[in-house]
């Protein structure tokens, strides 16, 4: 290797480790969305430093061809460490305001959306559930107008209908007390008659 390519090296190396400062407080961000669930957070954990491990190793490959040295990996701890001195900061203000203008842009978004589309919406649904309500109650005045004869009618029916039925069971009535003394006054007369 030559000493061009072992520079290179190191400078990749060193701001490998710079961006892997970033990745990490991004991920650590972020984390709090799935830290409740245990699994999720190891599975996402492993799958986040594979992902890293392998960046860095295609930056080594495109830099040296994949020679790995013990500079190599102090670079990549230089490069952290420069990053945890002097960026980290920043860099978590940075992250702190793109995510609250992101948040405030979705909101926006979702706002008009919501003015645009589902407000138009709901108040036709509603306009629409009115006019239906409208046309039943005409359609059931209209009906009701034009049974009115009808139900005069249907109301003589029941009046008369129920006065038939008062008689039946006045009849019945009549006939089950007729019956229970007959069979009071057998039965007397049939004890009577085995004395």
């Amino acid at each position: 290797m030559t000493l061009n390519v072992q520079f290179l090296t190191m400078v990749s190396m060193v701001i490998g480790g710079f961006y892997l400062g970033i990745a990490h407080d991004t991920y650590e961000r972020f984390s709090s969305l799935w830290k409740k669930k245990q699994l999720v957070t190891y599975l996402f954990a492993i799958v986040f430093w594979l992902i890293q491990a392998c960046l860095l190793f295609v930056l080594l490959y495109k830099v040296n061809h994949g020679e790995l040295r013990i500079y190599i990996f102090l670079a990549c701890l230089l490069g952290f460490s420069i990053y945890q001195v002097f960026a980290a900061k920043v860099y978590r203000q940075l992250l702190e305001g793109i995510i609250t203008i992101i948040t405030k842009i979705a909101r926006g978004l979702f706002s008009m959306f919501r003015i645009v589309f589902l407000h138009p919406i709901f108040w036709l649904i509603r306009l629409l559930v009115t006019l239906l309500k409208m046309i039943g109650q005409v359609i059931l005045s209209l009906v009701s107008f034009l049974l009115l004869p009808f139900r005069r009618l249907l109301e003589v029916i029941v009046r008369y209908l129920r006065k038939r039925i008062k008689k039946t069971f006045d009849k019945k009535s009549l006939l089950y007390s007729i019956i229970e003394f007959i069979y009071r006054k057998l039965r007397s007369l049939m004890s009577f008659l085995r004395r």
